[in-house]
């Protein structure tokens, strides 16, 4: 069975995401801010969900058209085959958004495709009262410029969840961000990568999943293993496939923090994540951390002063870190942050900037990969 599959991901990580798709050897069909569409076999549900880094959700896009008034969302959800995915007993909320569209009222458009759905199923199933009480099958839409797409969620709790992180700390960052931040900074055998200001330790944990080829998937369930539709068989595939997949590299990376109920948090993240064999964590200030000799790069989510931190305090620290990390040089630096003052505060101009969002929060990666120039020497004074 031929698929239509959408991968939602954070805006800033389409290229990244449509290039995991690509590896996975599914064709791209479409590609707009925070999701990209692609054809896949059934069994792409199942390695979609277990592979993707970067995504967010992997959505069954049931078919899209044009519904600009409520009687063409009505006809065109009702066309679309939701027997397919949804049995007689199975529950299916709908949720969506609504954007540059007609149709701008989100609980209006809800009750419309529910209705629609209902009166399909009803046909299908003969019957006009839905007792809801089986599998849960997520339905969503989404309407941009008048365009209505219809879709089922096959992945439940959204794919940053990997399971390894029970608890977080005041500020966390989501997993799928981490592993884009991590990938950018191309870590590898031979350098060491450290975070010196870890909260949870996600970045050094992702950092270890990616090189080490361990699917982020691995530890977790999904929604659509409860769907009738969709065979065990290729849920167990995956898995065997992700095994199959793993490396045992030489990769090493260190998480550290100043707050010791931090880096405790983070050691027992990485137990869980599996991944001890690359990653230690220890209590440190970032201002006071030594290169030792060894090749090594910084990658980075400090405080912005909004949930840890006032401004000023962020602002402080950063300034600090400036002089700290220009120590450190050769290494390479990447700093994540909303400040967008953060090269003046830092005290130098970033090699490559890169704009993400840490949720909600607009953001940029600051890259330093060349060596800073040295300090001027200062003249000795002349003597007679």
């Amino acid at each position: 069975m031929n698929l239509t599959l959408t991968a939602t991901c954070l805006f800033g990580l389409e290229h990244r995401l449509g290039e995991e798709i690509d590896r996975l050897g599914y064709h791209r069909l479409h590609t707009m801010d925070g999701r990209v569409t692609f054809s896949a076999e059934e069994e792409g549900i199942a390695r979609s969900n277990v592979f993707l880094r970067y995504a967010e959700r992997v959505l069954i896009r049931l078919g899209a058209f044009r519904a600009d008034t409520f009687d063409s969302l009505f006809e065109g959800t009702r066309a679309l085959p939701w027997e397919t995915f949804i049995g007689k007993d199975d529950a299916f909320p709908v949720k969506g958004h609504s954007i540059r569209s007609t149709l701008f009222s989100v609980p209006d458009c809800q009750r419309i495709v529910k209705k629609a759905i209902a009166e399909r199923l009803g046909a299908h199933y003969g019957i006009r009262w839905f007792p809801e009480s089986g599998t849960r099958v997520q339905v969503v839409f989404f309407i941009f410029k008048d365009e209505a797409a219809l879709m089922i969620d096959t992945s439940g709790e959204p794919l940053y969840k990997r399971g390894y992180r029970k608890e977080a700390g005041g500020a966390p960052l989501r997993e799928t961000l981490a592993a884009a931040i991590a990938s950018i900074s191309r870590p590898r055998e031979g350098v060491l990568l450290h975070d010196p200001l870890c909260g949870s330790g996600t970045i050094p944990i992702e950092a270890a999943m990616l090189v080490n080829n361990i699917a982020p998937g691995r530890f977790r369930s999904f929604a659509a293993e409860a769907f009738p539709a969709v065979p065990q068989a290729l849920w167990r595939l995956a898995r065997q496939e992700a095994r199959d997949r793993e490396l045992h590299t030489r990769f090493e990376a260190i998480a550290s923090d100043i707050d010791p109920a931090a880096t405790a948090l983070t050691q027992e993240n990485i137990r869980r994540a599996g991944v001890g064999e690359w990653v230690s964590a220890c209590t440190a200030d970032a201002r006071k951390i030594r290169s030792g000799g060894r090749r090594g790069t910084i990658v980075t989510n400090p405080p912005y002063g909004e949930r840890l931190m006032t401004p000023e305090e962020a602002e402080a620290l950063y300034r600090e870190l400036g002089v700290a990390f220009r120590a450190l040089a050769p290494w390479q630096v990447y700093v994540l942050t909303s400040n967008q003052n953060f090269e003046r505060l830092y005290g130098r101009k970033a090699d490559k900037i890169m704009r993400l969002y840490n949720g909600m929060i607009p953001c940029r990666l600051y890259q330093f990969f060349r060596n800073p120039a040295p300090a001027p020497r200062q003249a000795e004074p002349k003597t007679v």
